[in-house]
Formats: C-alpha cells, structure tokens, sequence
C-alpha cells in the first residue's frame, strides 16, 4: 500500500460528481438498511434506526471514499492494491461504527454503549455485514467501469484499424487508374501527360506522405476531391468542369476518410468518360437536422441498363470504390447511415451519403481556405 505524494493528488484531482454520486448510492442502502431494522422491530420509532443508520453510513463513505485519494489506488478499481484495500474498507467501517454512533448519541441525548453486550453484538453485526456489502458493490462497480472503458477503447482502436485497412485498399485502387489514364496520354498527349504526372506527384506528397487517421475534417476531404479533380481535369481537358460547395460551418466536422473520391471516381469513370462531350461534378455537404448529407452528383450517361431505376447497387455502380465507401460507412456509424445512388430526371446520376451529425473534433480550418473551385 503506497502513499501518494501532493504532486500525484493534484495530478489526478478527486472527482466530486463520482464522491457525490457514490455518497447518494450510500445514503439509499443506509434507507434501506434502517427500513429492514424498522420492520424487524415496529414498536421502536423509525427516527432511531434511521439517525444511526445515516451517522454510521456517512461516516464510513467519507472514510473510505475519500481516504482512498490518501493512496495510489488500482487504475481498475479505484482501491489501493493488495490487502490495502482491504483494510482501508475494514478501518473505515470500525471508524463509522464508532463516530457515527457517538454522534446519533449526541443527536438523541443518550449513550448506546450502555446497553448490553446482546443488544452491541447486533448493532455490530449489522454494520460489519452491510459495510462489507456496501464496500464490495463500490469495488465491484468501480472495476466494472474499467473494464467497459477497456472495451470501448478496443473498439474504438479496431474500428480506426478497419479504417486504415479499407483505405489502405482505397488508395492503390485511386492509383492504378490514374496510372492507366496517365499511360493513354503518353500515346496522345505527351505534354499533358507530363503535366498530370506533375499533379500527381503533387497529389501524392499532400496525401500518402501525411500521417494517417481514421478520420480528418471535412475541408480536408473537399482538398483531396479537389487535388484528384485537377489530375482528370488534365486528361479530360475542357470535357470535365467540377463545382465544391462546402458550407463554412461544417468544415472541420470530422468525417471518416476517402468518403468522397471513390464517388467521384465512379461518376468520371461510369458517366462523365463515356460521353462525347463531357459534362461536370458537383460536390457539395449540408446538414440536415442531425444527419450530415454529402453528395456527388454528375451529368454524364446516368445508371447503366439493367440496374434498378431509381437506386443502383454497390456492385454495379461503380464496383471496388463504392463497396469500399459503403463499408467504411457501416464500420464508422454502424447502422446509422445510408448510402443511395438516383437517377434523377434531368439524367446523370447522384450519390447521397447520409450519417449522423456530430459535434466537431478538430478545430476551424484557415478562414482564407477556398470552399468551391471551378475549373
């Protein structure tokens, strides 16, 4: 049993909502305790049982709740390793027995050491076995906080390290097709070629030589659709326009990565490629109550033949990619978010993500930070 310096109490500081919360449980099972000793004994007044049960109950809270801070106590309990804590609880409930007997003594005018050895015996009994209740649920209770803390930081890291591997396997994916576009201007255009190998150096300095996270700000995710925006532009020219409308607001809320460019990379490869004269994306976030909406919406050739009218499948529309965001989605927010793909009238064909909204975790992007881009 070790003793903590100044310097550990003040470093760890003593939780007075916990103390609060922990001193209310205690004064329901002295309620308790003085309504069992009631029934067992009806022709007492209940203000007897009640005042010692409330005395020694608080007594030995204060006791053994607050002298546990006096040591460095187990991360999983709460309580000082080993037989401390064992005798800090046996210490603390001898201690509320006997002060909190004198002061209901003081309270009622009388001394209930003056009663016989019988009648003590039952009195001490009845502390010994509810202090020992009383201490282990506190025990019990504290360790089991602990371990639900552990599992959820389990989760959380097995979430973060689904994430890296789904964009471990997002990124390649980006890769290979731009190489495959950036070989075909090599036969055609070689000075265009020459200027989309530059961006995607460029491209690939901002994002594989960053450090890696399960999730980033969603000005971020606009910056990386708009760098992966500037290589196509390149190759499609004056074929490919694109639009990022990312309201101010919601620029630092935090989104899962590689949310975006998948979407993209589907509408310029399954709608905007196969048309003669091109057409252009659109990008664009807003809020909706507490749900966060993304879309990226194009005017190229719309769902293929075959698919559903209104709503494509991952499979189909747009295979890897798609899949990959529909899972990432799953993995971040569970069941709490839908992905759809619409072909709406005008034609072309719009993605719509929607999860739930929350409060931002990274702080404000640059004020002068550019929220839409047109080529």
């Amino acid at each position: 049993m070790q003793l903590a310096t100044p310097g550990t109490l003040a470093a760890r500081r003593i939780d007075g909502i916990a103390l609060l919360r922990h001193y209310l449980q205690t004064l329901a099972f002295c309620l308790a305790i003085s309504a069992l000793q009631y029934f067992a004994s009806p022709d007492k007044p209940y203000e007897v049982p009640l005042v010692y049960s409330l005395c020694i109950g608080s007594v030995t809270w204060a006791l053994i709740d607050l002298g546990r801070h006096l040591f460095n106590p187990n991360p999983e309990t709460g309580w000082p390793y080993g037989w401390g804590g064992i005798a800090l609880a046996t210490l603390g409930v001898l201690g509320g027995y006997l002060i909190g007997t004198y002061a209901a003594d003081a309270w009622f005018g009388w001394s209930s050491w003056q009663q016989s050895v019988a009648q003590q015996r039952v009195s001490w009994l009845i502390t010994l076995v509810a202090g020992a209740v009383i201490s282990y649920y506190f025990y019990a209770q504290g360790k089991s906080r602990h371990l639900q803390g552990q599992m959820q930081q389990i989760q959380r890291q097995a979430t973060e390290a689904r994430l890296k591997l789904l964009e471990t396997q997002l990124e390649p994916h980006m890769l290979f097709n731009t190489l495959a576009n950036l070989r075909v201007l090599i036969k055609s255009d070689p000075a265009r070629a020459q200027a989309m190998l530059d961006h995607l150096i460029a491209y690939l300095r901002a994002t594989l030589g960053a450090s890696r996270a399960s999730e980033h700000a969603l000005q971020t995710e606009f910056e990386r659709v708009r760098d992966y925006l500037a290589l196509m532009a390149v190759r499609m020219g004056p074929r490919l326009q694109y639009t990022l409308d990312l309201p101010p607001d919601l620029a630092s809320h935090p989104v899962p990565t590689l949310l975006l460019q998948p979407l993209v990379e589907n509408s310029i490869r399954h709608g905007l490629e196969p048309k003669v004269e091109g057409g252009s994306v659109k990008v664009s976030a807003r809020r909706e109550g507490d749900w966060l909406t993304l879309e990226v919406s194009d005017t190229g050739v719309g769902i293929q033949a075959g698919m559903d009218g209104t709503r494509a499948a991952p499979t189909t529309a747009g295979g890897f990619g798609v899949a990959q965001v529909r899972e990432r989605l799953a993995t971040a927010y569970g069941k709490q978010c839908t992905i759809e793909f619409i072909a709406p009238s005008g034609g072309g064909t719009r993605a719509t993500l929607r999860f739930p909204y929350k409060n931002p975790a990274t702080p404000p992007v640059r004020a002068d930070a550019p929220q839409n881009a047109l080529p």
